[in-house]
């Protein structure tokens, strides 16, 4: 099936199909319901006089189901198609999370956030592979950017409104991201169900990509790497510690933590702008290095600051960061995949990446920072990112170039060799038609 629809002029279009825009603007409503529980989450499980750690816990279960039930989101995916998998994945979390109001316990609301982490994967797994399935080659640094965006502005307007509905009732936002959830199933349900380029192609004879063969890619490797460095971050350590932090340490009323993850948001969408552009101009490996560079910096930066505007400040260049790496990481996913074979356990592997970086990093820095400091937990988080900076040096570009032109690990690729092995092109090198001798 095709993924888009070229001129007949022969012409690449620069247009993104209709059915990108519906998941960015179901992405935007999921972000908006999951911004508003962000900073209720840790101070609800607290309510159950619990620790530091076990707050944290609370974080890494929803990641933990997530990554074990990633490899069967794989298969429902390959078996029923996207579309219906992602709407009901939005469903189970949904409710789930209404359900998480009605916890008497602490272990109540620990298996609901863990039951929830089922559905979450489903509608993740598959919106990436419609995603990679939809977009033109040559726009998928574009796609993953708006897409990230559609997370990201919802991102910048629900904690905000969270931070004022736990002013309310501690209760509140999990019922208001339930109500989210649902709008966001029925808008993909709605604007989908009779597109025949988002349908599940049940003659679908192409071959299936396995995690062996994708981690041959150098690229693929790198991918792995800074997800993992990302979901203990951005999705593990910043929701678990960032509320705690700015109460127990800068001593400020919780309702800044919302704030903080506003800007971060906003940092994050600003950039997501033009990261997306660059990465299908410039290239994927450039821009996931200034990305790991930048967010993991200022997560250092961030366990030193003593006053909220240095705390903001962190956060919004993180934010930076985060915007710089995410389209380019995606993006050079998908390049490895490609749309020649079936990639549905290569998607999960590189969404488990996260997931186990999710469920470590808030254990890990939940454990520093209430035996150690909050100054360590952060700085171990920062240079986790900067380790994942090693595996991208070493990876080979993998944009695609326009008709008639091919990268060297294209090339290398077509023609059966290894990518990572025996001599090779400059990294992404323009060569027509056959591999060509590197110039001296």
């Amino acid at each position: 099936m095709s993924t888009s629809a070229e001129p007949a002029t022969g012409q690449l279009s620069d247009r993104l199909p209709r059915e990108v825009w519906v998941l960015v603007a179901a992405s935007f409503v999921i972000a908006i319901g999951f911004g508003i529980v962000a900073p209720a989450l840790p101070g609800f499980a607290a309510s159950f006089d619990v620790g530091v750690t076990a707050s944290s816990i609370v974080i890494s279960a929803f990641a933990f189901t997530r990554l074990a039930f990633a490899p069967v989101s794989g298969r429902l995916v390959a078996f029923f198609g996207e579309r219906p998998v992602y709407v009901w994945g939005l469903i189970i979390v949904a409710v789930s999370t209404g359900a998480c109001a009605f916890a008497a316990d602490y272990w109540q609301l620990l298996v609901l956030r863990a039951l929830g982490g089922t559905g979450s994967t489903m509608f993740t797994v598959s919106a990436v592979a419609l995603l990679i399935r939809l977009s033109p080659p040559h726009l998928r640094g574009r796609a993953s950017g708006v897409w990230s965006t559609g997370f990201l502005l919802g991102n910048i307007a629900g904690p905000i409104v969270g931070g004022g509905l736990v002013g309310i009732s501690i209760k509140l936002p999990f019922l208001t991201y339930a109500v989210a959830l649902l709008v966001a199933a029925f808008v993909a349900w709605f604007f989908l169900r009779n597109s025949s380029l988002a349908a599940a192609n049940r003659d679908d004879a192409r071959p299936l990509f396995t995690m062996r063969e994708a981690v041959r890619h150098g690229a693929y490797r790198a991918a792995l790497a800074s997800n993992f460095a990302t979901g203990w971050t951005v999705f593990g350590v910043r929701m678990a510690l960032i509320p705690l932090f700015v109460t127990q340490a800068l001593r400020e009323n919780e309702a800044w933590a919302g704030i903080s993850l506003s800007v971060f948001a906003g940092g994050n969408a600003l950039v997501l702008l033009f990261s997306g552009k660059l990465a299908d101009t410039r290239g994927r490996k450039p821009l996931a290095i200034a990305g790991l560079l930048v967010a993991g910096a200022s997560m250092i930066w961030l366990g030193y600051t003593d006053s909220v505007p240095a705390f903001l400040a962190a956060s919004l260049v993180a934010g930076f960061g985060a915007g710089l790496l995410t389209p380019a990481q995606s993006a050079a996913v998908a390049d490895v995949v490609g749309n020649e074979k079936r990639g549905g356990p290569v998607l999960a592997g590189f969404q488990m990446a996260a997931d186990v970086g999710t469920i470590l990093g808030p254990l890990l820095a939940g454990v520093m920072a209430e035996n150690l400091s909050f100054e360590t937990a952060f700085a171990v988080t920062g240079f986790t990112m900067l380790l994942a900076l090693v595996p991208w040096l070493l990876a080979p570009e993998t944009l695609p170039r326009r008709a008639g032109e091919h990268t060297a690990t294209e090339v290398a690729a077509e023609s059966g060799g290894c990518l990572d092995e025996g001599p090779e092109l400059p990294t992404g090198e323009r060569v027509a038609g056959k591999p060509q001798q590197p110039q001296p």
